[in-house]
């Protein structure tokens, strides 16, 4: 028991000492804590001491820099502010004596003005006073030709309005007759010198032409070895001619005429592959439906590709290259199409040749001559495949395969459908028309050639003071005999001016028609 009290009060005593030893820790803590505190609160004071004393030099310092700095640009703008008001002074002095000036100016102007004014009104004054007097001295010379003129009728028996339509009738038969007279001694100087170049220069081109003329018909005879091969061609109960007839657009005629079957198309092509076919056909002798498809497909291609190599042809001896492959192909095509009998691909041929030796005479384009020329034709392969007339499928396809526009004016203008643009497209039409109008080229219906002759002749007749008409020379050339009391020498050259642009303007024909005046006057009396 006595140990347990003395453990008890060994505990008690740690822990009453304990508490007094922290309790005494506590204090001298404290305590040395708030010395820790007094001492830095020592140091921030004098801290903050420092600090307010520098802030407040440097806002001094920026005070006064500012200060400084106020005052210098203040001064500055006070120096601009001066430099700009001297300037407007000196602009506001410049406008007000400019102002003066004008002000000056203007008095000036006003004064003349005034002068002015004064000065024309006097001479409006003058101008009226001598109006007046001018009206009064018409008046007395009014008075003075009315007397006179009446006079005059007296003295000429005619009034006066007759005597100035005498004299205008005069005046105007003079004028006319010298009018004449010039224009037919213009016109005689011109055609002397005109037609003797232009003679040179045909003469000399169709001297260095010798073209052949054939002449095409509608149909093709072929030749057989016997007149067995007839029922051959004709088949069993006519299903080879059929078949025949079918596949080339052709009518066969087998008719009494021995050893000969005639091909009749209107499509000289479509005609030249069926001959080739027939012939074919007839030296193989194996005729028959199946054979004869086989034979004209292949006469086909070679006729193609004959228009390919004679469009070629054509084109290197016309001496024109660099054709689109199309327009080959339809310069091929005239060597089976004809004009009034006239072959149209030797007719190219032969224009392009003429247009050529001309352009050099003259010293223009030759190969743009030849070029048109052979192309000029070239619409009238396809008038029956195409509307539109040859001209103008000639310049469609001209254009569309890029030809030079002189080369379509030229085949536009060949007939006088459009203006001619050049001197190459007036060739091309001369050398067309010595091609298609030499005697013997082109072959002509009975019936259009009468109503040309009629027509040339009724033109003619249909003037006052023409006599008698007569178309010669195949309608080439008009003889008009006149009446000598009605149509005068000076009448006579625009009378056949007149009947020339007549013609032209209301017939077709081929070439050129000379037209020939003529006016005889006779004298005669008796020796008795």
């Amino acid at each position: 028991m006595t140990t347990a009290w003395l453990s008890a009060a060994g505990i008690l005593l740690f822990v009453i000492a304990g508490a007094v030893f922290f309790y005494t820790g506590r204090r001298l803590g404290g305590r040395a804590e708030v010395r820790r505190q007094q001492q830095a609160h020592a140091t921030a004071d004098e801290t903050a001491t420092r600090i307010v004393g520098e802030a407040e030099r440097e806002a001094e310092s920026l005070r006064k820099t500012a200060v400084l700095s106020g005052k210098e640009e203040l001064m500055k703008l006070r120096e601009e502010w001066e430099v700009e008001v001297r300037g407007r002074r000196e602009e506001v002095e410049r406008e007000e004596r400019k102002v003066e000036d004008r002000e000056g100016q203007l008095n000036r102007k006003y004064d003349l003005l005034e002068q002015r004014e004064r000065e024309t009104t006097r001479r409006v004054e003058g101008l009226g006073n001598r109006e007046k007097t001018l009206t009064q001295r018409e008046q007395e010379l009014e008075k003075l030709l009315g007397e006179e003129k009446r006079r005059l009728e007296q003295l000429a028996g005619i009034s006066a309005a007759d005597a100035k339509a005498e004299l205008m009738h005069r005046m105007e038969e003079e004028a006319q007759a010298d009018a004449a007279n010039q224009i037919r001694e213009i016109r005689e100087t011109a055609k002397r010198n005109a037609e003797r170049e232009a003679k040179k220069i045909i003469a000399l081109a169709i001297q260095r032409i010798a073209a052949e003329q054939s002449v095409e018909a509608t149909v093709s005879a072929v030749s057989l070895p016997n007149d067995e091969m007839k029922g051959r061609i004709i088949g069993r109960e006519g299903r080879n001619i059929r078949a025949f007839e079918l596949a080339t657009g052709v009518d066969v005629i087998i008719d009494d005429t021995p050893d000969t079957v005639v091909v009749s198309c209107f499509d000289p092509v479509r005609r030249e592959i069926a001959r080739l076919s027939l012939e074919k056909l007839v030296a193989d002798g194996r005729i028959h439906p199946g054979r004869i498809e086989e034979v004209v497909n292949k006469s086909r291609q070679e006729v193609e590709a004959s228009i390919v190599e004679t469009g070629e042809q054509a084109a290197y001896e016309s001496g024109v290259h660099g054709l689109h492959p199309e327009l080959v192909k339809l310069i091929g095509r005239m060597r089976w199409r004809t004009s009034y009998g006239q072959n149209i691909l030797n007719h190219s041929k032969e224009v392009a040749w003429l247009a050529g030796i001309m352009a050099a005479e003259l010293g223009l384009d030759v190969a743009m001559a030849r070029r048109g020329a052979l192309l000029h034709d070239v619409g009238k392969v396809l008038t029956h495949e195409h509307e539109g007339t040859h001209v103008q499928l000639g310049v469609e396809m001209a254009t569309k395969y890029g030809e030079n526009p002189i080369v379509v004016n030229c085949i536009a203008a060949h007939h006088d459908d459009v203006p001619h643009e050049s001197e190459v497209s007036v060739l091309v039409q001369a050398a067309d028309a010595i091609s298609g109008a030499r005697p013997g080229a082109r072959r002509e219906a009975f019936e259009t050639y009468v109503k040309r002759l009629e027509g040339l002749e009724k033109i003619a007749a249909s003037y006052r003071g023409i006599e008698k008409v007569f178309a010669i020379q195949a309608g080439r050339e008009v003889r008009v005999i006149v009446t000598p009391e009605e149509v005068d020498d000076p009448r006579m050259a625009s009378l056949t001016e007149e009947i020339a642009r007549r013609i032209e303007a209301e017939l077709q024909y081929p070439g050129q028609i000379k037209v020939v005046l003529i006016r005889e006057t006779r004298a005669v009396d008796f020796a008795r």
